[in-house]
């Protein structure tokens, strides 16, 4: 038997969690519900969610420094949920490590699908089977594994949230290839993504944080068009 995915729901406000549980369970995840930062840093270790629904404005421990210790420790994927719809309040929740943004009020077949979507970008795979395809890319002082969804950069593992990874293996896959913004959306958030290409800057200065230049090879920026794998 298939066990449900997971879905960790954080907002002060019991109505709309309730709301958000609702829909969820009829699609047949799990769900549960917390209404302050604090029970939610909790219920991340003991409820191990497959996604968390996070509400910016909670009491105590607001939602960005909740995004900001769960990233410290996980990889779990995280969206958004904020009445805030300014650039700045959606720039700071994905450079905090949050994987989606969404504006209340939403639309819950929306909530749902974009749940359903990045529950799908986010898949883990952990095989022992030698045949199987393993998705390996391999530089001097750099390993990105999709397949176990791991990078070691200088000999040390780096913590990267899924789409982080994602993007960077999919660069490095076909280096001094130049990809546009709107190509590297389309292929690491998918055309049910409702975005706009801040997000790929986003994601590629948080890469440049935990990765730095190499003589070998550098993430480079091609003014005016994208991004490349850059390899000297």
């Amino acid at each position: 038997m298939v066990s449900k995915q997971k879905i960790l729901i954080v907002d002060d406000d019991n109505n709309i969690a309730e709301l958000i549980s609702l829909y969820l369970t009829k699609e047949c995840f799990e769900t549960m519900i917390v209404n302050d930062g604090e029970s939610a840093l909790l219920a991340v270790e003991t409820f191990d969610p497959n996604l968390i629904l996070l509400d910016l404005m909670l009491p105590g421990i607001d939602g960005y420094q909740v995004c900001r210790e769960v990233r410290v420790k996980h990889t779990t994927p995280i969206i958004m949920l904020s009445a805030k719809g300014e650039v700045f309040d959606k720039v700071l929740g994905l450079e905090l490590g949050a994987d989606d943004y969404i504006e209340k009020p939403f639309d819950s077949k929306e909530l749902v699908a974009r749940s359903k979507a990045v529950l799908r970008r986010y898949k883990p795979v952990v095989t022992t089977n030698p045949n199987m395809d393993v998705k390996v890319v391999e530089y001097p002082d750099l390993v990105i594994n999709q397949t176990n969804y791991s990078v070691v950069y200088m000999g040390k593992t780096v913590d990267m949230p899924p789409k982080e990874l994602e993007l960077l293996y999919f660069l490095a896959s076909s280096p001094n290839h130049v990809f546009t913004r709107e190509q590297l959306l389309d292929q690491i958030w998918g055309y049910e993504y409702i975005g706009d290409t801040r997000t790929v800057d986003v994601h590629i200065k948080r890469l440049r944080e935990k990765i730095n230049d190499h003589p070998s090879w550098k993430l480079s920026t091609i003014w005016g068009i994208g991004y490349k794998f850059e390899v000297r």
